[in-house]
């Protein structure tokens, strides 16, 4: 039976390790859960009206979102980790009609947006009471994902798969045809390897001899407990400036996230973030002076981003036995879950179905 090693227990690693076959590979997922980027989110899963220039990006963010519900049917996923919850949209009056007419033009190829609707003040108070009479843009096909409760969902399924987790941060090196994985355990001898360690990419690809177009960026967000125990009817809420207003169950209500390049690896929450989440959420709000009256906790992580902005994932150069996947961003909850089954499907059927969505892997990675 051949031995994969799954190195990043995030959103793409243990979603892939969910959907290898263990009849085929004894598999063994090593999850530092250090900085992790998933386990600090939570996210709106909206991608039509991107406006980014990179045709295969979107390609890949529509398909990721079209994946979800195969995603939640194979992996069981309940309401209160992924819910299609439905997304408002704030913009200026004129934006908000060229906004309405490309999503529109989007369904045709993306019919999982679902109904759009141009909403008056009044229906936008109406379906999000907590925010001011403001006309907004809703697409019925929007969901909300969790991903610190989507990696313990599928921590405990990996569990029942019987499959180890290793719960540390290692070193990679290769002797002969097979691939060293090592830490205070020792040494694991694994036949190929998936690195998905987000940023952590960089320094692990260096130890082989490869350098990585990786650099991180910190994000912050700030998790609400509310009165509003309905909270879950909501839709989600895509605020102008860097502030998504995403409720989840029982009076949950998360904001954020900042994108703090100079940070890097600081995993500390600060008051500025806090200060600059409320200060772009406010203007929103009814009445912003609740802010202050719920309790809340910090979320803090560490994302992966290329220069280009975009994710890769595929076989090493000249390494077929070896796959990377990093790059992800602020879109990795879309993206995240459909890379790691597509790498699965890869890995299951020998058939891959990735090129199409990216460059090639070596635009990003090259010997050093």
């Amino acid at each position: 039976m051949e031995k994969i090693a799954v190195i990043g227990g995030g959103i793409i690693g243990m979603t892939l390790a969910n959907y290898l076959d263990t009849s085929k590979f004894e598999v063994t997922l090593f999850d530092a859960k250090e900085g992790q980027a998933t386990r600090a989110s939570a996210g709106i899963i909206s991608p039509w009206l991107s406006k980014r220039r990179n045709k295969q990006w979107y390609q890949l963010a529509k398909d990721g979102a079209a994946f979800f519900p195969k995603l939640i049917q194979d992996l069981a996923l309940d309401d209160s980790i992924y819910k299609q919850s439905g997304t408002l949209i704030f913009r200026t009056k004129e934006a908000l009609e060229d906004l309405a007419a490309l999503a529109e033009e989007r369904k045709k190829e993306a019919p999982e947006i679902g109904d759009i609707s141009l909403l008056s003040a009044e229906e936008t108070a109406k379906a999000l009471p907590l925010l001011k009479p403001t006309p907004s843009l809703f697409v019925s096909g929007g969901g909300r994902l969790d991903g610190h409760a989507y990696l313990s969902h599928l921590a405990a399924r990996l569990e029942q798969k019987r499959v180890q987790v290793v719960s540390e941060r290692v070193q990679l090196r290769k002797k002969a045809t097979q691939w060293l994985v090592s830490g205070t355990f020792g040494h694991k001898s694994f036949d190929r390897v998936i690195l998905a360690p987000g940023p952590s990419l960089k320094p692990l690809l260096e130890e082989i001899g490869i350098c990585a177009d990786i650099r991180p960026q910190k994000g912050q967000l700030i998790v609400f407990q509310t009165p509003y125990l309905h909270s879950q009817e909501w839709p989600v809420a895509m605020l102008e400036g860097e502030a998504d207003f995403i409720p989840f169950n029982n009076g949950t209500i998360l904001v954020g996230a900042t994108h703090e390049n100079d940070a890097r690896w600081d995993l500390a929450p600060t008051e500025a973030a806090y200060q600059q989440l409320i200060q772009n959420t406010a203007p929103f709000l009814t009445d912003s002076d609740q802010l202050a009256t719920w309790t809340h906790t910090m979320r803090v992580g560490t994302r992966a981003y290329t220069s280009d902005f975009a994710p890769f994932f595929a076989p090493v150069p000249e390494e077929p036995t070896l796959i990377a996947a990093s790059g992800l961003g602020s879109s990795g909850l879309t993206t995240g879950p459909y890379i790691g089954y597509l790498i699965a499907d890869y890995l299951n059927t020998g058939t891959w179905r990735g090129e199409h969505y990216q460059k090639p892997i070596g635009t990003y990675l090259s010997r050093i």
